[in-house]
């Protein structure tokens, strides 16, 4: 069948486009290239008080914002090029592989597992893991008091709730949420009897609803929080590195700890080690 010389040019286009995409599908900008043109799009969490909070004016609050533009004027972007990007738990690696985000700042745990598929620098933060229950319970007291089958609340990709039920309690029945505010609420209702994450994100949930939650027992795990970039990107990686030295330097990092989370008791945590691996 002869194909008319329309459908024969628009197959040609879309061959052309085709080819185009799979020389290009794999470039992605580094984290200072996007700082050299200007902006800058940053993943954090929308739904952790005093870390990372989209607020009803669509503003952003918490630690983890005040580090993130820290760091991105540190960079030579400025507050209003920054774009924040919601970066779930379960979604991370993929937001920094498929280039969606330049860096992720949200209660990132560095781990081994993590690293073989992103790099970090950092830590800007080490805390633990706790218990967040509500206020009038008496019977949890830490993960050891978990075990008879109380329900576990975590969230998805996360590593908290393994932690817990491979090394504490072993009958736990473990619950996994997309969101940590989704946790809450199962918490608030009675649907699960505990949630467990590191405690200053659990400190934030506390502050938020005074008398209605608190946080039990000692951190049970060491958690250092990265922020999270482009596996090989090395160059970004150390000036984000110089850029959270400097903010542990100048005392904006301590500022800013305390302008934040400090309202919920959490003392301030030591300065952490830069680690430059």
């Amino acid at each position: 069948m002869k194909l008319s010389r329309t459908v024969r040019l628009g197959i040609g286009a879309i061959a052309v486009a085709l080819a185009a995409t799979a020389c290009g599908g794999d470039e992605q900008r580094s984290a200072l290239e996007s700082a050299e043109a200007g902006d800058l799009t940053i993943g954090i969490k929308f739904d952790q008080p005093g870390l990372g909070l989209r607020n009803p004016d669509g503003t952003f609050s918490g630690f983890d914002v005040e580090v993130a533009k820290y760091v991105a004027g540190q960079l030579g972007v400025t507050e209003e090029n920054v774009t924040f990007k919601e970066a779930p738990s379960a979604q991370r690696e993929t937001l920094i592989q498929n280039g969606e985000v330049d860096y992720i700042v949200a209660t990132y745990s560095i781990t081994d597992a993590r690293k073989e598929k992103v790099d970090f620098a950092g830590p800007y933060l080490v805390t633990g893991q706790s218990l967040l229950v509500r206020a009038d319970n008496t019977d949890i007291t830490g993960p050891e008091s978990l075990n008879g089958g109380k329900r576990l609340c975590s969230v998805a990709g996360s590593t908290p709730a393994q932690n817990v039920k491979d090394k504490y309690a072993q009958d736990v029945q473990l619950q996994e949420f997309d969101t940590y505010s989704a946790c809450v609420e199962a918490l608030r209702n009675g649907a699960v009897d505990a949630l467990t994450t590191d405690a200053i994100i659990l400190a934030g949930y506390a502050a938020q609803s005074p008398g209605e939650f608190k946080v039990v027992g000692e951190p049970f795990t060491t958690e250092n929080y990265g922020i999270g970039l482009a596996k090989g990107d090395d160059e970004s990686r150390a000036r984000i590195n110089d850029a959270i030295q400097a903010m542990i330097d100048s005392g904006a990092w301590e500022a800013a700890f305390q302008s934040t989370v400090g309202g919920s008791g959490l003392p301030v945590p030591e300065k952490p080690t830069v680690d430059r691996y």
